[in-house]
């Protein structure tokens, strides 16, 4: 397969899809919207999972797994939050299959196996965990609860595209149980910081951090904060989400808590999660027309050395010097691997390894034995170096710490170029087609103006930033007083 990619400029979607499939991260599979993703892209997750597992279990919180299915009894029980699922739900009927009389080696459903109650496959957790929580939740001994799920989820989709909409995902979903009101907002505040950090420190990802609008807010929800991050394209994605539930499932689930002065009382609860979306992110942030860049952090492997020899004698003489670039390198903690398959010419594991993004490449070649050398490429500028073989490892050490930072510095001021502030509809309509990017706006807060600009612009507003100042003015689109600026953008 030619590695040539769709440039950008010409078709930013097919280049995106062409990229994941391309560099080995992802592909479509057999079952309709569901995709399969390949070691590499397995690895960049593993990644962030780790990381997010990390941070999770520093702020207080421990692991715990509940069943895929949910029973439709329990999962109507919050109204707004079935009302919200309800129609991308995947439902199991029957619990047993049966050779077909009509078609001699098929199978078909047994009509005489039909469930009692259907089972709703997870779409979210909140109902079967705080059904089980019921069972947790006595006293104010008991709380705080602080629990999160590693997880796949099924939200049936008819339009899908590998890592940013799929039928089946994977995520991480959190759902805590607090005494008061005042920890659970706390508690909602501190996770939307935590992916904050994450995407910003870790996936080089600037985010705006946010509160949804009532009609984007998660079903069920009181309030949801929020990360929003700016692709090359223009268009937000939101990154990551934190809900206060108030004590609606608790209501819903009859969660009560003995205080202490012995009264009972409905505890309050929280949810948040990330899922694989964030590969989408990454991938739409960082990569051009040449391929993958991946923040050091993130890579599966940071350096990548490639040998150039003509015989065995060259290759051993190179290897002897590799395998002490890789100890030294692997004692600082930098993960290194060296390609010494022999059926790829150099250039084309150049090809490959510039495709998937490795940070940093280093060839090794008879003259570079001579000169005590090795050169030295940048995945992100495309630049190279020579550099003397005794540096090597301090010079890469420095030079990921470096590449971390300057992705990061490059997609901040992207974003920050492309937030614009407009006070009429028209220039409102103009940035939008022409710049892209957030548009800083006045809206009058009625969810009549939002759906209206949504239908004319198929704008949505990302977020009421948290760092936004109270600026009276005036709606951009009805001319009605507004209390302060919202952002919106088209997205994904």
């Amino acid at each position: 397969m030619s590695k040539k990619l769709t440039s950008r400029a010409e078709d930013y979607s097919k280049w995106y899809n062409e990229l994941v499939v391309k560099a080995d991260l992802a592909e479509n599979s057999a079952v309709r919207g569901c995709m399969v993703i390949k070691p590499y892209g397995y690895a960049i997750w593993e990644k962030m999972q780790a990381e997010l597992d990390r941070m999770f279990k520093e702020t207080g919180h421990q692991n715990a797994y509940f069943p895929l299915f949910v029973p439709k009894s329990l999962f109507e029980a919050e109204e707004k939050n079935a009302e919200g699922f309800a129609k991308e739900c995947a439902v199991v009927t029957h619990y047993r299959l049966q050779n077909d009389p009509d078609k001699p080696g098929k199978l078909r459903v047994d009509p005489e196996a039909r469930l009692e109650e259907e089972l709703v496959v997870r779409p979210t957790s909140e109902a079967i965990i705080w059904n089980t929580y019921k069972n947790w939740i006595q006293s104010y001994r008991d709380l705080p609860i602080l629990v999160n799920q590693w997880a796949n989820v099924v939200r049936w989709e008819m339009r899908t595209r590998l890592f940013l909409r799929t039928a089946e995902f994977l995520w991480q979903e959190g759902h805590t149980a607090h005494a008061t009101e005042a920890e659970a907002i706390e508690e909602t505040k501190l996770m939307n910081n935590v992916y904050a950090t994450f995407v910003e420190n870790f996936m080089a990802i600037p985010v705006i951090q946010g509160v949804k609008t009532e009609s984007e807010r998660f079903a069920g929800a009181v309030d949801t904060y929020c990360i929003e991050a700016l692709m090359q394209d223009g268009k937000a994605l939101q990154a990551g989400t934190s809900h206060f539930l108030g004590q609606n499932f608790a209501k819903a689930f009859d969660v009560k808590y003995a205080n202490k002065e012995g009264k009972q009382d409905y505890v309050w609860a929280t949810s948040w999660g990330v899922s694989t979306r964030l590969m989408g992110a990454l991938i739409m942030t960082h990569s051009d027309d040449n391929g993958l860049v991946l923040p050091p952090n993130l890579a599966p492997y940071q350096v990548v050395i490639v040998p150039i020899y003509r015989n065995d004698e060259q290759f051993e003489a190179i290897s002897k010097v590799a395998e002490d670039i890789i100890s030294d390198l692997r004692d600082r903690s930098i993960s290194v691997k060296f390609d010494k398959r022999d059926t790829l010419r150099p250039g084309a594991k150049f090809a490959q390894h510039e495709l998937q993004g490795v940070p940093l490449r280093i060839a090794i070649g008879p003259k570079d034995l001579e000169n005590e050398t090795v050169e030295l490429a940048r995945r992100d500028t495309l630049s190279k170096q020579t550099v003397i073989l005794d540096r090597i490892s301090v010079v890469i050490e420095d030079l990921l710490e470096e590449i971390q930072e300057s992705l990061f510095k490059r997609a901040l001021d992207y974003r920050n170029n492309h937030i614009t502030k407009v006070d009429d509809f028209d220039s409102f309509k103009k940035v939008l087609e022409t710049k892209g990017g957030f548009i800083s706006a006045h809206w009058d807060g009625t969810n009549e103006t939002e759906d209206k600009i949504k239908e004319l612009t198929k704008a949505t507003i990302r977020c009421i930033p948290l760092e936004s100042e109270s600026e009276d003015g005036v709606c951009v689109y009805s001319g009605n007083p507004s209390k302060g600026r919202v952002l919106f953008a088209k997205a994904y």
